[in-house]
């Protein structure tokens, strides 16, 4: 299956071939654990979820990992504010975190290592960068030496003069030049902190993600993701740093999303604009979040706004209608479905099918194949309006859609978003025919009222009682 990925070291799309024929290594940068994530860290979450779930769609094994930076000055800070050690911050966010992407239909990594678990591994890095010339010590510190990695710049596309104004480590009089910057941070007094051959402190930022990469992944990854503010200075920095050790080529495929604004502007603690999601998804269907995250190419920005936002939940309503539509036609046929469909019908299914395939495989255009999904729902809804729409018709259509499906996430997992499961929400259904049928007219609506209170509508059709999640 051909897949072309845009390259941010290169700037060009490039066929996908990963180094191990069925194999991908993948690295995403997670979140530093300090608090709850907001709208702007799900973008990256949710579209790199999608590209691992499209990459297992066409047939590889991906080893997916996506790290936690659990100690940086954010949690020392946040450590200090609420009266926590730094690891009770970093497990009261960290379970936050999987709670957050569970919420989104996100699919747990294959591993999330944390910093904290991988200091001799940190230090052993930063020691061959010591020993190499391509760091120094200096009183407890211990820097990078830019200038003596030539390529220093090529991701990001940048020259060392004009680099000194993106660094992240304010310059002081402990660096051989404003552009070198710290891999390992003496410790300050009751600071915590871990032995080394340079005294008591922690990481670097950048460090960590160099280190835990290889660790897991090898010296070349297949690909690197994150954010695009992440592109300088910590993807350049883990360029320079694991590049100058192995020398390798640290990711052959670099990508990165574009930024969220708020109302048209960026989001930002000073404007107090930032939405968490933890807050949003208990005014807004998770899946309408995904949808909204994924109706724009993923390297553009994109604008989060109430209009926005209820456009998506109206899409993601058509898309999940469809469905439980479909399921319950075929559920109306007694749930069997022997032989092929429709000679047409197969046809129009499989070139939908091509299409999606195709928008998705030409660098994970996500809004285009969306325009699939529409088209198949479009063709689903039409189909089961015809008299002589088979059992054999109405499976395949739905088998397509939940194939597209397995790659966006646009539909609940049963019971992911309901207490109810589906079989007991059928099991309710049954009672409460039951009931009206003896004229217990209570019960009946007792099981409409819980039905109701756990975001299940029913609807009388043709074909009797259907139901669907709200």
């Amino acid at each position: 299956m051909n897949v072309q990925i845009y390259n941010t070291l290169t700037r060009a799309k490039e066929a996908f071939v990963p180094q191990e024929p069925g194999k991908v290594k993948m690295y995403v940068c997670g979140p530093t654990v300090y608090d709850y994530i907001h709208i702007g860290n799900a973008r990256p979450v949710i579209f790199f979820d999608v590209v691992r779930r499209y990459l297992e769609y066409v047939g590889y094994d991906v080893n997916y990992i996506v790290n936690f930076t659990d100690v940086d000055d954010k949690l020392i800070k946040k450590a200090e504010q609420s009266g926590l050690t730094v690891p009770e911050v970093a497990d009261k966010f960290i379970n936050a975190f999987n709670e957050d992407i569970a919420s989104l239909g996100v699919h747990k990594a294959t591993l999330n290592p944390r910093v904290t678990e991988h200091i001799p591994a940190i230090v052993a890095f930063i020691q061959g960068l010591v020993d190499t010339g391509y760091a120094y010590a200096s009183e407890g510190d211990v820097y990078y030496r830019t200038s003596k990695f030539e390529e220093y710049g090529k991701l990001s596309h940048q020259n060392l003069e004009e680099l000194q104004f993106g660094i992240r480590i304010e310059v002081g009089e402990r660096k051989e030049n404003p552009q070198d910057f710290v891999l390992w941070k003496g410790a300050k007094p009751g600071e915590i902190n871990w032995e080394s051959p340079w005294g008591p402190g922690r990481p670097g930022w950048h460090i960590e993600c160099s280190a835990m990469a290889r660790e897991y992944l090898g010296d070349t990854l297949d690909i690197h993701g994150g954010g695009h503010d992440l592109q300088f200075p910590h993807h350049e920095c883990e360029v320079a740093q694991s590049e100058a050790l192995t020398g390798k080529q640290l990711a052959n495929y670099w990508m990165h999303n574009g930024y969220i604004h708020i109302n048209n502007e960026k989001m930002s603690k000073s404007l107090g604009n930032g939405i968490t999601v933890n807050e949003l998804v208990k005014r807004v269907k998770p899946a309408a979040i995904r949808y909204f995250i994924l109706s724009t190419h993923y390297r553009s920005p994109l604008n989060f706004t109430d209009e926005t936002i209820a456009q998506a939940e109206n899409s993601v309503e058509r898309i999940a209608n469809c469905a439980s539509n479909l399921k319950h036609r075929l559920s109306a046929f007694g749930g069997q479905a022997e032989g092929a469909a429709p000679t047409e019908l197969e046809d129009r299914i499989a070139q939908l099918k091509a299409q999606f395939e195709a928008k998705m495989g030409d660098d994970f255009n996500t809004p285009d194949a969306i325009t699939a999904v529409f088209e198949l729902v479009t063709e689903a809804n039409q189909y089961m309006n015809r008299a002589d729409a088979s059992p054999e018709g109405i499976a395949a259509l739905l088998a397509a859609l939940e194939g597209m499906n397995t790659v966006l996430g646009l539909l609940p997992e049963a019971g992911a978003d309901a207490e109810l499961l589906d079989d007991e929400i059928d099991a309710l259904i049954v009672e409460r025919t039951e009931a009206r049928a003896a004229k217990n007219w209570a019960r009946a609506d007792e099981i409409r009222n819980l039905l109701t209170e756990k975001g299940i509508a029913l609807e009388d059709t043709p074909q009797g009682i259907r139901w669907r999640r709200l």
